[in-house]
């Protein structure tokens, strides 16, 4: 139980510290006309969008790690991963996995539909290092192809491990090269998800870990990378987990209700119950779609921010 412990002590502190070194997003008030340019079927369930700008012209630059905010023709706007060529400015490329309204709503859309995005900005900036470990789940590859990329010509020493359900699931398995570096894992050729440990096997000493997919695949890639020595960065494609929540009360000035969420609920799933169409978008805390502003001053984000409010709804 001591070892079990101390395993736990490291993961929280690693968690803490990490978000300490995170920096900021800064806030992109750009938005950019587009228009769909191809729709592409990647894989079962995934199509990409080939987004070229309305007036011509090339478009702001980016970095590996970077996402757009895509704005549907609804008024749903969702975040999504570049994964094309940071170089290529005449256009972006976005990944979508159909799992909800919004991606159905991605899925339908045609050539010469015109949009609106926002950005490009980097909640998961990629740094300059000799060695990486890239470890993507699903979908989760968006983000990562790009840097896989970026170390190659880079010349540096890298690794990857792609997971997902199955070879059908996995978008842009012929876009991966790399001899002796690349390891394609579905879960259906192995029986069961890899654990932390088997997704950091054979990764260079040392090396920072990128890694992208489904919040159980992370919380153990964080455990064991942090008993093996390796700095983590890492995007989650879901509601990042509340974690020792505490049950709290929001009250709605203007409406007159006071709402109580219990611990395992965020404050914008309990509203979403009381204000039908409460605008959000990422629920990670760095989009400000949601952004309300508070009776006594400033505002609150309400997908992750916690505690008795009263808020100006």
């Amino acid at each position: 139980m001591s070892t079990v412990a101390g395993a736990v002590a490291v993961y929280r502190r690693l968690a803490v510290a990490g978000g300490k070194r995170r920096p900021p997003v800064r806030a992109v008030d750009r938005n950019l006309p587009m228009v769909v340019a191809a729709v592409t079927a990647e894989a079962e369930g995934v199509v990409s969008l080939r987004l070229v700008p309305a007036a011509g012209g090339l478009l702001p630059r980016w970095r590996p790690g970077a996402h757009l905010d895509l704005g549907l023709p609804s008024g749903l706007v969702r975040q999504y991963s570049l994964c094309g060529d940071p170089g290529d400015r005449t256009h972006y490329r976005i990944a979508v996995r159909r799992i909800g309204e919004a991606s159905a709503e991605a899925h339908a859309l045609r050539e010469g539909t015109k949009i609106t995005v926002r950005g490009p900005r980097n909640a998961f900036p990629f740094v300059a290092s000799g060695r990486y470990q890239f470890i993507a789940g699903g979908i989760g590859i968006t983000p990562i192809l790009p840097m896989v990329r970026a170390a190659a010509a880079a010349g540096a020493d890298w690794r990857l491990v792609y997971t997902g359900r199955d070879l059908a699931s996995m978008p842009f398995l012929g876009e991966l090269a790399g001899p002796g570096r690349v390891w394609i894992r579905p879960d259906t050729e192995y029986g069961i998800p890899a654990s932390g440990a088997e997704l950091l096997d054979g990764a260079p000493p040392g090396a920072p870990v990128y890694a992208c997919g489904p919040v159980p695949m992370l919380t153990g890639i964080r455990l064991d990378a942090a008993l093996e020595g390796h700095p983590v960065f890492f995007e989650r494609f879901s509601t990042p987990p509340i974690v020792g929540g505490r049950p709290y009360r929001v009250e709605l000035r203007r409406s007159g209700v006071t709402v109580d969420v219990p611990p395992d609920r965020s404050t914008l799933d309990v509203l979403r119950e009381t204000v039908p169409g409460i605008a959000y978008s990422c629920r990670q805390g760095f989009c400000g779609t949601c952004e309300v502003p508070a009776v006594t001053g400033g505002a609150v984000r309400i997908c992750v921010d916690r505690g008795d409010v009263a808020l100006d709804l």
